[in-house]
């Protein structure tokens, strides 16, 4: 009886694993498309207003939810004390700092550092141009992270499930 609640508990905790693995897949995703929704908004915003970069990231963090709120706020807030020589160098920073509990993969870091190049400079209509283009290739990063994602998903939840029946016949 014990080696029958035994297998069943392995069973229950190596499916659990490989639900919370596709769990991280689907928050991860849903992060990216977050970080989408708020470029696209601060395009708008520059588009619409024409406002100064610390008002628009001002304007665009009382939309958003934290910690992205935290990160937009601080950026304005050191874009307009100036204690640091350059935009992008206050822009990586506040991506370093604020979205660090993000917990981004590399590349998409520096995807999401890229703006810190570009935004504090251009005029706007070459700003505009290079946003919906940075917003483009934001969208085929999110297409590669979906297409990845279904098959994850199924080889997490069979890994699980089959890791578990493993642990079950070799202690048996």
């Amino acid at each position: 009886m014990q080696r029958v609640i035994g297998a069943i508990l392995i069973l229950t905790a190596t499916s659990g694993a490989g639900y919370v693995y596709c769990r991280d897949l689907k928050t991860y995703l849903g992060r990216m498309l977050y970080l989408r929704y708020i470029f696209s908004l601060i395009k708008g915003e520059i588009g619409y207003t024409h406002a100064p970069l610390p008002e628009v990231f001002r304007e665009v963090a009382g939309r958003i939810k934290k910690p992205y709120c935290i990160w937009l706020l601080e950026a304005a807030n050191d874009l307009e004390t100036r204690e640091e020589t350059g935009f992008a160098r206050v822009w990586n920073r506040c991506v370093d700092r604020y979205l660090k509990p993000l917990e981004l993969k590399t590349e998409h870091s520096i995807l999401i550092k890229e703006p810190g190049t570009f935004l504090g400079s251009l005029e706007r209509t070459t700003l505009d141009h290079t946003l919906q283009m940075y917003l483009n290739r934001l969208d085929l990063e999110i297409e590669k992270i979906r297409e990845g994602l279904a098959a994850k998903m199924r080889i997490g939840r069979c890994l699980g499930v089959m890791s578990g029946i493993f642990l079950i016949v070799i202690l048996i």
